[in-house]
């Protein structure tokens, strides 16, 4: 029989994943129909070029078929700096009234086409924290509370920073500070206690070496508001959990005490309850009041006194940061935020 011979052809395997070349502008481009120029100029949102709402249209529509990512790094060399802000996560439990702002600064700071990254620093000290914040080479940082001092400003300015802003009771040399008036908070509270009548007033400062800059101003602030009457202050250590509480309460009545600043709403919270399980009259036998005036606070019974406190606003933060990355050379701003209003309810 004959023999046939038959050439089978080499077909190669499909190309894997990682094979897969990465998209670029010019692929973007080139599906839209348009030049590369007006890719970035449309996935930057630069704004000195006008481009039609179709041609937008195309390019992002392109973009997202294509899975086309515009590179950070590049896009930092042609601009001379990042676009990134930097912002240490507080290490200690800010609350929900805290996190609510962080979360509406990170919006107002990516509509000025910022990119937020919130960092994770547990167990840096303070030199290290300032050194590993630097090594990412953000445009500017924001530091929430304290530990950040004149030579921690200085590294991170050296490193490319041109913003460094400060939330906090103190300036900081070189740093644009928002000066948050805690003691305010406190006064506020006293205060009004003090007009309910009330003359032995307690106030809880937390359990928590890291609130101590929240909660030493707040009890002074209290200090200040009773400071020439005949109304006295005792000082409340509390760990934020109901074993703590509990027991707190379960003394309450040998303090002697006919009022009681909490804090916080959290905290007051915590303790109204354990006080109403030992059958503590409030606010007849016991007056409470907390701060942050959070929506929970309002569905207790009774109700619950609180300190309203007016927070900066996100937007105008956010532009702040904007103008000192566009400015580096103009003198450090200092501003007192954080107002404190009291909201008087059923639990005062």
């Amino acid at each position: 029989m004959p023999c046939v011979m038959v050439q089978i052809p080499r077909t190669s395997a499909p190309p894997s994943p990682a094979q897969h070349s990465v998209p670029t502008s010019a692929d973007v481009a080139r599906v839209a129909g348009v030049s590369r120029a007006t890719v970035s100029y449309v996935l930057n949102n630069t704004s000195a070029v006008r481009i039609s709402e179709p041609t937008r249209r195309r390019v992002h529509e392109a973009a997202k078929e294509l899975g086309y990512v515009p590179h950070a790094a590049a896009r930092s060399l042609r601009a001379g700096h990042s676009r990134m802000v930097l912002m240490p996560t507080p290490d200690v439990q800010v609350g929900p009234l805290y996190s609510r702002f962080f979360n509406e600064l990170q919006w107002a700071l990516s509509r000025l086409d910022y990119t937020v990254v919130q960092y994770g620093g547990v167990g840096l000290q303070s030199d290290e924290a300032v050194r590993a914040w630097a090594e990412l080479r953000p445009v500017a940082v924001l530091v929430p509370g304290s530990g950040l001092g004149t030579q921690g400003v200085a590294v991170l300015k050296r490193s490319g920073a041109r913003a460094v802003v400060t939330l906090g009771p103190e300036r900081v040399e070189g740093a644009h500070a928002l000066l948050m008036d805690h003691h305010g908070v406190g006064r506020s509270a006293g205060r009004h206690l003090l007009e309910r009548g009330r003359r032995r007033i307690g106030v809880v400062v937390p359990d928590d070496p890291g609130l101590g800059i929240f909660s030493r101003p707040r009890l002074e602030g209290v200090r200040q508001a009773l400071e020439g009457t005949d109304a006295s202050v005792t000082e409340l250590p509390l760990a934020h959990d109901e074993e703590s509480a509990a027991r707190l309460a379960a003394r309450w009545r040998s303090l002697a005490l006919d009022a009681v600043f909490a804090y916080n709403d959290e905290y007051a919270m915590l303790l109204m309850r354990a006080l109403q399980d030992e059958g503590i009259g409030i606010p007849d036998e016991t007056a409470v009041v907390g701060a942050d005036d959070l929506m929970l606070g309002r569905l207790l019974r009774p109700r619950l006194s609180t300190v309203h406190i007016e927070l900066p606003s996100a937007r105008e933060l956010a532009e702040l940061v904007d103008r000192a990355v566009r400015e580096p050379a103009a003198p450090p701003e200092a501003r007192e935020v954080l107002g404190a209003t009291v909201v008087h309810r059923e639990s005062s």
